[in-house]
């Protein structure tokens, strides 16, 4: 009755400080007609917030069942690999901020992909030592890392679970089994992606009908392998998936590749760890922006847009105001500017996280923006016990997912993974696919006589613009947030919590707000939405613009004292449910 219902189901404020609750009504997303409003859900002692109806029901049951936030992070994680299998998957890897209630005490979880050990910075060359095009490299097994979401499943569990091990699993076996009905996103994907999904037999016999077509919207689509891989992730723990048949099945799948073999290895599979990290944390007002270091960009980045945007009046000037995102655009050019210089796996790298955040940097960088028009061109700030790394050669690609859950006894999980491009590397394998995260990494090592810090090397973590976010008003968690969306996660998450925390919006008015965002010079305006009416205003401040789909997922949960709401990004098929 379970899992029938969870294939039934897919066929189916308060005024904040430095808030401007009036100015947020002008930009309301009834405005704009490519975004449909969705109704704020709310509850007392639970909430999850994901980016699949079945896989939310699976977590609410987990909860309602008594089980913490970690063990239903297990169940919805476990059924987006198999609803929503261009975004994550067993086969990806994931970031993990945790508020422990019990401890009062805020850490992450690093299970980020790492490069193969026979791998060097010859990876994405080619024969001449040029770049390889980015497709070459994704697909097939060379762009494979060792996938880290089922040794984060068991990690956290053993800390955190109070759930049998072996029943979290159950659901996503169940639909695996007797088969679920492929959404419009998802047909409209494989799609899209058909050249590419058609080109190694596993992935064309799974994503193509009998009649060698892409799947359709609709389609009865069972995955008995993927029960069989997770009854025995089930049964034997991580062992089940980095070692045995498992393991040997992977690195056979990757090693084929005649056209783009990979590296990776039965030894690199079983000597994977999961990093438990110090959460990552910058001031905005009175809040505390918290979320995952490096190997990921995401916190630090998203803390200096908003420690440099908090030297000026945005909750006085709103969001219809031009000069609002003129500041929050230059912000994120200057945060993006360094980040492109430093940001790495900190194992590998020195990053001067210290420096990037400091409130007299900050500062300094604010002053930037203290005239009317568009800077004409940023630079990365100059640190002198660091060594300053070429702007790296990376294309991160949007194809990822964010979970967020409440649980009855306070504990919050913000936790974003990813398979990195759609359908990661194409190479499916035991019923999921693999992912292509070792191409966000640079693809040349050196640039104009200078290292770059993110360039691949042996057991290396890649670095990721995934931003899972906490936000702390004395010492208690409020917000818990994400969003997929490659390097444009970080906007998608900063104008978030402007809209929330300066611009009074609900948390669900400020995921459904049109996005506006400036990573490298273009201003991005999000297309048949109330964000195209500032383009104008914008190419008068001398900004170069371009309005495009920007698909954000962002999936978030506001923690009242007396209640939980939960929020879910219209863009995509997420929702959000508690009790």
């Amino acid at each position: 009755m379970f899992i029938r219902s969870l294939i039934a189901s897919t066929l189916l404020l308060s005024n904040l400080s430095h808030s401007n609750s009036q100015s947020a009504d002008a930009f309301a997303p009834e405005q704009a007609s490519g975004i449909q409003a969705k109704t704020e859900v709310s509850a007392k002692k639970f909430m999850v917030s994901a980016a699949n109806p079945l896989a939310v029901e699976a977590g609410y049951e987990v909860l309602k069942a008594g089980g913490s936030a970690v063990d239903a992070m297990i169940a919805v994680q476990s059924v987006l690999g198999l609803v929503e299998p261009q975004s994550s998957g067993i086969g990806g890897g994931a970031f993990v901020v945790y508020y422990d209630a019990a401890k009062q005490q805020l850490t992450t979880f690093d299970a980020r992909e790492t490069a193969p050990s026979k791998v060097d910075a010859s990876l994405f060359l080619d024969e001449q030592g040029k770049p390889l095009k980015f497709y070459d490299a994704v697909v097939g097994g060379r762009s494979v890392g060792t996938p880290g979401v089922v040794a984060l499943f068991e990690e956290m569990h053993q800390r955190y679970g109070s759930s049998d091990w072996q029943a979290l699993f159950k659901p996503a076996i169940g639909l695996a089994k007797e088969g679920f009905r492929v959404s419009p996103r998802l047909a409209k994907l494989i799609a899209g992606d058909a050249e590419r999904l058609g080109r190694y037999p596993s992935s064309r016999d799974y994503f193509f009908d009998d009649a060698a077509e892409p799947l359709r919207e609709g389609h009865l689509l069972k995955n008995p392998d993927y029960a069989n891989t997770l009854q025995l992730i089930a049964e034997q723990g991580s062992s089940g998936f980095y070692q045995g048949d498992t393991a040997k099945a992977i690195v056979a799948a990757v090693s084929q590749f005649n056209d783009n073999p990979g590296l990776l290895s039965e030894k690199d599979l079983a000597n994977y760890q999961v990093k438990q990290r110090p959460a990552l944390c910058s001031a905005y007002f009175q809040y505390s922006v918290c979320g995952m270091g490096p190997p990921s960009s995401g916190a630090s980045t998203v803390g200096q847009i908003l420690g440099i945007a908090a030297h000026y009046p945005l909750a006085d000037w709103g969001p219809n105001n031009p000069q609002s995102w003129r500041i929050l655009g230059d912000a994120s050019r200057l945060a993006f500017a360094d980040r492109g210089a430093y940001l790495a796996d900190s194992d590998f790298v020195d990053v001067p996280l210290s420096s990037l955040l400091s409130p007299e940097y900050l500062a300094k960088r604010a002053k930037l923006l203290s005239s009317d028009k568009a800077l004409t061109s940023v630079s990365p700030g100059e640190f002198p016990l660091s060594a300053h790394h070429s702007k790296d050669e990376s294309l991160e690609l949007p194809s990822t997912t964010h979970i967020s859950i409440v649980d009855a006894k306070g504990n919050v999980l913000s936790m974003t993974s990813s398979i990195e491009n759609a359908f990661g590397s194409r190479v499916f394998v035991k019923g999921f696919l693999l992912n292509n995260q070792l191409t966000d990494f640079s693809f040349v090592a050196e640039k104009n006589g200078k290292k770059v810090a993110n360039a691949v090397a042996a057991n290396k973590r890649p670095r990721s613009s995934m931003a899972p976010t906490i936000v702390m008003e004395k010492d208690k968690p409020i917000i818990a947030i994400g969003s997929p969306g490659g390097s444009s996660i970080i906007g998608y998450v900063a104008q978030s919590l402007v809209n929330h925390l300066s611009w009074g919006m609900s948390l669900q008015q400020a995921v459904e707000q049109p996005h506006l965002n400036n990573r490298f010079g273009t201003f991005e305006l999000e297309a048949n939405t109330a964000a195209a009416d500032q383009q104008t205003a914008l190419e008068a401040l001398g900004y170069k613009t371009k309005i495009k789909d920007m698909t954000s997922g962002l999936q978030g949960i506001r923690i009242y004292p007396d209640k939980l709401v939960g929020a879910a990004d219209p863009r995509r098929e997420g929702v959000a449910k508690g009790d």
